[in-house]
């Protein structure tokens, strides 16, 4: 099967290497060649806007680029006609006889249609979820575990060896925060706490997951556990949840190879020896203040202590970046810097990282952090979410893990199905808004998106059958 955006970039390289060579266009490197579906249907199938970038290299007009271009352009039998349209474009009509001939050819080729070879022999990875484990999904986070998903099955599909990953953080405060509540949730159950703390204590997890693990955990030791502090309530909210969240992910069909804990870094001295590679190249520098501030803001923040800073704008930075605080402890960037150039060293070809519209910055930090390391920052990609907003009854529904306020994903799953949460979720862009209507999304009825694409199955069915009973 023809990748036709793919052919028709090569078509157009051949024809400026061509024009080149007989000397209908001056030298230089051919760029990169887009080519997408235009705007406006009735221009054709396909178009190009290569003549409008190599205007400035070439000195000529975009029209007269775009017109050499289709002058040198061979013409395979599955194209109809290759136009240029102002100011520049290069418009390409696939033939109707060949689209006849696609359908035999598609059926054919059965389910390899859908797989590619260009990742034979290479390793890529996706990190997403990445949620502390503090309680169970809900539907904001469902967003990035099934993009994150599709993205790597599209991975595998094109023939890489996928790894998916869930990174983790289990010893922030919110851990801590995690286990107190579970110890607090435990001595109550035992009769030994008289009073929990209030609702607004934002140090105390109010969700009814607690409870649950509480009486579990009186279940199996009864009050052994009575005078210990909160590191192994801690733990064993921890063990508790990851099976939460594994099995809550298992039902709309996603598992993680690598559960990958922040700790790991630290443990085995990954941060520091960071830290210290990055000084060795010239990349620190301490400071109370960044570089290139005027005397006037140095003369004020004199007296404090000085951090140690990531001289990012070298890199291409707008500003330079503080990787350890003034008490010594790192910020994330130091972390994340390291974390990164670990799963470079792992040897993958490809990562993707989904993240929140909210790390747009920081994952650019973690870019130049990497190439300051003399890695390869390019194989690092990263898709962009904006939040998903919860809508019920026409309001927005306000949610927050510490006070058990939300609706989980599997509250979710158990209303619908993991098919119409999956396509829900999928239907938007990532970096396009999205207000989950929670009211809609339980419909039976045909307001619901989801009724028309498995309408849309079941008819292609009925038509598939029919052809069988025609014996067509």
């Amino acid at each position: 099967m023809i990748l036709l955006p793919k052919a028709h970039a090569q078509l157009i390289a051949d024809a400026l290497r061509a024009a080149q060579a007989v000397g209908d266009l001056p030298a230089f490197e051919i760029p990169t060649i887009e080519i997408k579906p235009p705007k406006n249907a009735s221009q054709g199938d396909y178009a190009s806007p290569v003549a409008l970038a190599l205007a400035k290299l070439t000195g000529r007009k975009p029209l007269e680029v775009a017109q050499v271009i289709v002058q040198h352009l061979a013409k395979p039998d599955y194209l109809a006609s290759v136009e240029v349209a102002p100011p520049g474009f290069i418009n390409f009509r696939l033939s109707d006889a060949w689209l006849r001939t696609q359908i035999e050819a598609i059926l054919a080729e059965g389910d390899t249609l859908f797989t590619l070879d260009i990742g034979a022999g290479k390793r890529a990875q996706v990190e997403f979820v990445s949620a502390n484990p503090t309680g169970p999904l809900h539907i904001g986070r469902s967003r990035g575990a099934i993009v994150g998903d599709s993205m790597a099955r599209i991975l595998e599909a094109a023939g890489y060896s996928v790894q998916r990953e869930y990174y983790f953080n289990n010893a922030g405060v919110q851990m801590k925060n995690l286990g107190n509540s579970l110890r607090m949730r435990y001595r109550h159950a035992l009769g030994l706490e008289s009073a929990l703390p209030a609702e607004d204590d934002k140090a105390f997890y109010q969700g009814e997951y607690l409870i649950d693990f509480a009486q579990t955990l009186v279940a199996e030791v009864g009050a052994a556990w009575a005078d210990f502090d909160w590191q192994p309530f801690k733990e064993y909210a921890e063990t508790r949840m990851f099976a939460v969240i594994k099995a809550t992910l298992a039902r709309i069909a996603i598992q993680h190879d690598v559960f990958y804990n922040e700790n790991t870094l630290y443990d085995g001295g990954a941060v520091w020896r960071t830290l210290e590679q990055l000084e060795q190249g010239g990349h620190i520098y301490s400071a109370a203040v960044r570089e290139g501030e005027s005397d006037e803001v140095k003369a004020q923040n004199a007296a404090l202590a000085p951090a140690k800073w990531f001289r990012s704008t070298a890199l291409g930075d707008k500003e330079d970046r503080v990787v350890v605080k003034s008490n010594g402890d790192p910020t994330y960037t130091l972390p994340d810097i390291a974390y990164h150039a670990d799963k470079l060293q792992r040897g993958f070809d490809v990562l993707v990282n989904v993240l929140g519209a909210d790390h747009f910055t920081q994952h650019q930090v973690v870019k130049y952090g990497v190439q300051a390391l003399g890695l390869d920052g390019s194989k690092i990609h990263v898709i962009l979410m904006q939040l998903v907003r919860m809508v019920r009854n026409g309001e927005v529904v306000k949610m927050s893990t510490r006070r058990g306020d939300y609706d989980t994903l599997d509250d979710l799953i158990d209303q619908t199905s993991a098919d119409a949460v999956r396509y829900i979720l999928l239907a938007r862009s990532p970096e396009a808004q999205m207000d989950f209507d929670l009211d809609l999304a339980v419909k039976q009825g045909n307001d619901n998106p989801v009724y028309y694409v498995q309408y849309a199955y079941v008819r292609c069915l009925g038509i598939i059958r029919e052809a069988d009973a025609r014996k067509l």
